[in-house]
């Protein structure tokens, strides 16, 4: 029983390295920043081209739904 104590004891400490371990490093902080920029870049441009892309998905959706229409009643 003293081993298996001793064993849960070790993992404990273990763990809390390794924790402490990921939320200090500062490995793969460039891509972070990056993927912030890049999520950015597309939410501006979706707002710039909301029209184009709302006119576009209500023409694509119009023939997919008269296509389907069509495929049913023929």
């Amino acid at each position: 029983m003293r081993k298996l104590v001793n064993w849960f004891d070790t993992m404990k400490i273990v763990t809390k390295c390794k924790v402490n371990e990921f939320f200090t490093s500062e490995e793969g902080d460039v891509n972070v920043v990056s993927l912030v920029v890049l999520i950015g870049v597309a939410v501006v441009l979706a707002i710039v081209f909301k029209d184009s892309i709302k006119s576009l998905l209500e023409s694509l959706l119009e023939t997919i739904t008269g296509k389907a229409t069509d495929a049913v009643s023929d």
